[in-house]
């Protein structure tokens, strides 16, 4: 009996040795790994030449500035993140029905502007939807293609992707026929357009296309202090001399190339792109408390001296925008393992939901938010903060951006604040005379957000403010000015009056609505739809408008820019769909609503 457990016992030990290390073995070959080519791509094997391509031209043109110690790709175990979408319940029929004929409207509209897009300007980057010609705004690879590549997929109209498909596939970036191009422009629309529709369909020629991209993009960093160059003379770099990156650049330029170039490192396992974007946001992370105001970051910086922190403006609006709004969505695309994104994200909202929303003094006294802009000053060595109460049409964004936020790390108040942001875009939309918000405007703000009762006598002291008038107590010439410049109530001026066919209103409105399940959203959203497309059709697709203060037959501008195809429709779409397709919890959109992957444990 003594011999035989003496026999057992190593036995024992040795299978559960071996039990451990085969689980372990499973464990680690289960994981992500971000440094796998193919890792997180529907495709296990590339094609000769799809991520690594040697003889391609950007890849030949001289390296003058060479990274000495490449960052590698983060390791570990991605976080268990929380849920963000919400458990939506079985629907009745009544009301799948009224979602599905109004998700039907949508993918009609966007069939439309695709058919006319196809047939008179494929392979540019703009229709013009009145003159029905075309037009280069962003490199002249053909934008639109780029970006509704997507949209077809998610539409399920796959015929037409793959024609989009084969055409993009004859793109040249080797150089442009514009004499410089954005390079932040140029990677939302053409590297994200491209890594989400892979991403979505797995077709390998998107992901060469992507991969091509990012290698013309890469070479605006040889710099010597690899800051980018953001306004970029392609055709020059594309000789072969040396660059030095710009003295002045917006924030948002620099700041909003993080995700689409660590996606393209993800999918590839190659970190050069990933290196790129980290070193900035390392600065970022360095100088975010030295600002003037700390937390924020000024809407101009230097990337030729490295230094973000010197301006004195600040806001989450143009200009600044997407910076905030990379930081909780790369928390969510790595899956948490860059933990300064979650850090930066904090510190910086903290920061804006002290200083940069306010409560506007509006007819029915809603709770809404707007925010505004504030320049900083120092006076006597006092710090003196001017704000600025002035609403934009692109700063809609920002209520989706702390509703994922507040989902992404456990914020109650970025929630709050996100609600009454959205609120306060859906206000401004119904308030309009065609329920069409405006590119920008100002609003009188009420004393407190708990203190606000509407005075109409006050909103026409503020009228006057706004126009420059010294007697603000001339009532007769605030009435002259409120109908010469047909102000809804509440407005105290519109500098602005356009609509460009944005799409962050609808954004937010989407992205609040998965979050939180409310019915209302759906109406508001529909409502929206409806005036867009009443107020913008054109014989052959949509015209952003150059009045929206007018109350019928607004003028026409003949301008389409890509962004109506490949954020505006796609969301609209989006919200009318089961909630399953592209679910926040398995996908983050970028800046152009293209959806990429995140990165799950």
């Amino acid at each position: 009996m003594i011999g035989r457990r003496r026999l057992w016992f190593p036995l024992g030990i040795a299978i559960f040795l071996l039990f451990l290390y085969c689980s372990w073995t499973y464990q680690i070959d289960s994981l992500p790994n971000w440094a796998s080519p193919g890792g997180f791509a529907q495709n296990s094997h590339f094609d000769a030449n799809v991520i690594e391509d040697e003889n391609y031209f950007w890849r030949k043109v001289p390296t003058h500035y060479p990274v000495q110690d490449m960052r590698p790709l983060p390791t570990g175990i991605p976080l268990r993140l929380p849920k963000i979408q919400w458990r939506f319940g079985k629907e009745t029929e009544n009301a799948a029905s009224i979602r599905r004929k109004r998700q039907e409207a949508v993918k009609a509209a966007f069939k439309r502007c695709w058919d006319s897009y196809k047939t008179k300007s494929l392979m540019k980057d703009e229709l013009t939807p009145i003159s029905g010609t075309s037009k280069d705004t962003f490199g002249g690879w053909g934008a639109t293609l780029v970006d509704s590549l997507d949209t077809l997929w998610i539409m399920s109209l796959r015929d037409d992707f793959e024609e989009a498909v084969a055409a993009s596939v004859n793109i040249n970036f080797e150089n442009s026929s514009l004499e410089s191009i954005n390079a932040f422009e140029t990677a939302i629309r053409y590297l994200g357009g491209f890594l989400a529709a892979y991403d979505l369909s797995g077709d390998q020629r998107l992901l060469r296309k992507a991969r091509e991209v990012g290698d013309m993009l890469y070479k605006a960093f040889d710099t010597p202090n690899r800051m980018p160059i953001t306004r970029w003379a392609i055709n020059e770099a594309g000789k072969g001399g040396k660059q030095v990156a710009s003295e002045t650049a917006l924030v948002a330029e620099i700041g909003s190339l993080c995700m689409e170039f660590t996606r393209l490192s993800m999918i590839t396992g190659n970190p050069k792109w990933f290196d790129a974007t980290d070193r900035i946001r390392e600065v970022f992370e360095e100088q975010q408390s030295t600002t003037l105001l700390p937390g924020m970051w000024p809407i101009a910086i230097s990337p030729q001296s490295k230094l973000f922190n010197v301006d004195n403006t600040f806001g989450l609006g143009a200009m600044a925008d997407s910076t905030y709004e990379y930081l909780p969505k790369m928390h969510a695309l790595a899956g948490g393992l860059i933990p300064s994104y979650q850090t930066m994200y904090e510190e910086s909202m903290t920061t804006a939901l002290k200083h940069h929303l306010f409560r506007p003094m509006v007819p029915g006294t809603p709770d809404i938010l707007v925010s505004g802009t504030v320049h900083v000053e120092k006076e006597d060595g006092r710090t003196v903060l001017e704000f600025e109460h002035q609403g934009q049409h692109l700063v809609c964004y920002a209520g989706g951006m702390l509703a994922i936020g507040g989902k992404l790390f456990n914020k109650p108040k970025h929630l709050e604040a996100a609600r009454k942001l959205v609120d306060g875009c859906i206000w401004t939309y119904k308030n309009m005379p065609l329920g069409i918000m405006p590119e920008t405007f100002f609003m009188a703000p009420c004393k407190s957000e708990s203190e606000c009762v509407w005075d109409e006598s006050l909103w026409k002291r503020a009228v006057l403010k706004q126009a420059g008038e010294s007697d603000l107590a001339d009532m007769a010439k605030a009435d002259e000015i409120i109908a010469e410049k047909r102000l809804p109530k509440g407005f105290t001026r519109i500098p602005d009056t356009r609509y460009i066919l944005r799409p962050e209103a609808i954004e937010s409105v989407f992205i609040l609505y998965r979050i939180e399940g409310r019915p209302g959203l759906l109406e508001s959203a529909w409502e929206m739809f409806e005036a867009i497309q009443k107020n913008t059709e054109t014989p052959l697709a949509n015209a952003a408008l150059a009045d929206v203060t007018v109350h019928s037959d607004p003028p026409k501008a003949d301008s389409m820019e890509s962004f109506w195809m490949g954020e505006t429709l796609k969301y609209f779409y989006l919200i009318f769909s089961e909630p399953d397709l592209i679910s926040l919890d398995d996908w983050v959109f970028n800046t152009e609503a293209h959806p990429f992957r995140r990165l799950h444990r």
